[in-house]
C-alpha cells in the first residue's frame, strides 16, 4: 500500500486553519433572537388595512419565530404618530411596525415637521401588498355613478363632507385629488383609522367616503355601501363592475395605496434578513394569499433594498399629488 507524505509544516498549517475556523465559529452562533414576545405597531385603529394585514401576519409570524407577536394600534396624524414611536424605538429586534404610502410618503409632503425621517429613521422589511382605494357612499346618497355624484356636489356646494383614515393617509389624498380635478367643494373629515370610520358610514351619518377596498369590500359585496369608482389606473380583480376614476371621465387620477413593514433604523442585518425570510414565506401561505386576495390586495414580498428604493422614489412623487391636490393638516 502506498501512502502520501505530508511535510510537517504543511500538517501545522492545516491543524492551525482548523482552529482558526472552529474559532470563528465559536464567535458566530445562530443568532439568539428572538428570545421574547415582539410588539408590532400599527400606526391606524383596529380595523383598517394595516391592522388587517398586522394581525393575519402576526399570528403566522408568532409560529415561525416561537414567539408572540403583540399587536399595538397607535393611531394619529395619517399614522404618523405610531410610526414616529416607532422610529424611536431600540433597533434591537423586538419592535417592528406596519408602515403605509401615508407614514412614509405623503405626510413628508402634508406635515411641515414630521419627528422621523421617512428614510432615515427606518430599515425596511418587505412590502406585503397594494391596493386600490375607492370612492363609497351610503345608499342615501342619490348617485349611482361618478359622473351624477360630481353634479349633486356642484349642486349641493356645502352639503356633503367626505371621511377619511386620517389626515394625510392615501384615503384623504384620494379625495382631495377629486375635489381639485372636478372644481367640486367637500370637507374633509379625517378619522383614527377605517375602524372608526365605517360604523358612521354605515350608519348614515358619514354620507361619503374614500378608503381602502381591504376594509371596505365585505360592506360592498353586502349592498350596504355603493362604491363608485376605485383610485387606481385598472379596475379591481375583486370588485369589477366599478370602473376607475379614468374611466369616469377623469383621466389622469391615479393612486395606489402600498402597505409595508419596517424596523428602526440600526436594527442588526441578520433580524432583518430572518424577518423577511418568514414573511416572505407567510405571504406565499394558501390559506395568507386566499384571504388577502379577496380583500383586494394585491401581494409583493419585495426585499428590504427594493422597499427602500421604493419608499425614496415615492416621496418626490407623492409630494408633487400632495401639493397639487391642494391638501392641508387639519
Amino acid at each position: 500500500m502506498a501512502f502520501k507524505r505530508f511535510s510537517i509544516p504543511r500538517m501545522l498549517a492545516a491543524a492551525v486553519l482548523a482552529m482558526a475556523a472552529a474559532h470563528v465559529a465559536a464567535q458566530q452562533p445562530s443568532l439568539p433572537w428572538p428570545t421574547k414576545p415582539i410588539r408590532y405597531i400599527v400606526p391606524f385603529a383596529p380595523g383598517g388595512t394595516t391592522d388587517i394585514l398586522a394581525r393575519t401576519i402576526g399570528e403566522k409570524l408568532s409560529i415561525a419565530l416561537g414567539q408572540q407577536i403583540v399587536i399595538d394600534n397607535k393611531a394619529g396624524q395619517g399614522g404618523s404618530l405610531g410610526t414616529a414611536e416607532l422610529a424611536r424605538s431600540a433597533p434591537d429586534g423586538y419592535t417592528i411596525g406596519g408602515g403605509t404610502i401615508s407614514s412614509h410618503g405623503i405626510n413628508a409632503t402634508l406635515y411641515e415637521k414630521l419627528s422621523y425621517d421617512p428614510v432615515a429613521s427606518f430599515t425596511p422589511i418587505t412590502l406585503y401588498a397594494t391596493q386600490p382605494n375607492v370612492l363609497l357612499v351610503h345608499p342615501s346618497v342619490p348617485a349611482t355613478n361618478v359622473k351624477e355624484f360630481i353634479e349633486l356636489l356642484k349642486a349641493n356646494p356645502d352639503k356633503y363632507s367626505f371621511g377619511s383614515a386620517g389626515t394625510g393617509t392615501s384615503q384623504h389624498i384620494s379625495g382631495e385629488m377629486l375635489k381639485t380635478m372636478a372644481g367640486v367643494k367637500m370637507q374633509h373629515i379625517p378619522y383614527r383609522g377605517s375602524g372608526q370610520m365605517l360604523p358612521e358610514l354605515l350608519g348614515g351619518t358619514l354620507p361619503v367616503a374614500f378608503d381602502n377596498i381591504a376594509s371596505a369590500i365585505p360592506h360592498m359585496k353586502a349592498g350596504k355601501l355603493r362604491a363608485l369608482a376605485v383610485t387606481t389606473a385598472t379596475r379591481s380583480g375583486v370588485a369589477p363592475d366599478v370602473p376607475t376614476f379614468a374611466e369616469s371621465g377623469y383621466p389622469g387620477y391615479e393612486l395606489s395605496s402600498w402597505q409595508a413593514v419596517f424596523a428602526p433604523a440600526g436594527t442588526p442585518k441578520p433580524i432583518i434578513d430572518r424577518l423577511y425570510t418568514e414573511i416572505s414565506k407567510i405571504l406565499k401561505m394558501p390559506d395568507v394569499q386566499k384571504r388577502l386576495s379577496e380583500l383586494g390586495l394585491d401581494l409583493s414580498g419585495m426585499p428590504p433594498d427594493e422597499l427602500a428604493a421604493l419608499v425614496k422614489a415615492d416621496m418626490p412623487r407623492l409630494g408633487k399629488i400632495v401639493k397639487e391636490s391642494g391638501a392641508r393638516a387639519d
